[in-house]
């Protein structure tokens, strides 16, 4: 089965595209456009996340011989497998920061949360721009 990873890489475009204007000079020197932009690259971060997570568990379904056994596994065996795979660039700890921020995100709305969010963002942009080449180059060489 070959997965379409578009969508993945469609995301990470957009959070890449978020942050750079969120560090614009223009942004950082109008408070009310840097929250805005604030806001989009939260948003983007909460999209990319969830289909990074999503499209590793997609593909570990399609190449592990028991994928059933994902089903009924915890999001932190699902992590450690893609670690055990080298898929991810990070281990669970680090993979747990970034499902706290998803979670902060999207339940409350608090300006230090969506501050953490925002200041996070940019390394887990750098870690779905990892599994998106490991998972591209592993469908490839199959």
């Amino acid at each position: 089965m070959q997965l379409d990873f578009s969508p993945l890489a469609n995301a990470i475009a957009q959070l890449e595209k978020s942050l750079v204007y969120a560090y614009s000079p223009a942004a950082l020197a109008d408070s009310g456009l840097r929250e805005q932009l604030r806001n989009s690259v939260i948003q983007c971060f909460e999209f990319t996340y969830e289909l990074s997570w999503k499209m590793l568990k997609r593909y570990l379904e399609a190449t592990e011989p028991s994928p059933a056994e994902l089903d009924m596994g915890s999001f932190q065996s699902l992590i450690r497998l893609g670690n055990e795979r080298a898929l991810l660039r990070s281990d669970w700890h680090l993979w747990k920061t970034y499902r706290q921020a998803r979670t902060d995100s999207s339940h409350t709305y608090d300006a230090a949360k969506a501050e953490a969010v925002f200041a996070i963002a940019p390394d887990f942009l750098v870690e779905a721009q990892a599994l998106l080449q490991a998972l591209t180059r592993r469908s490839a060489s199959t």
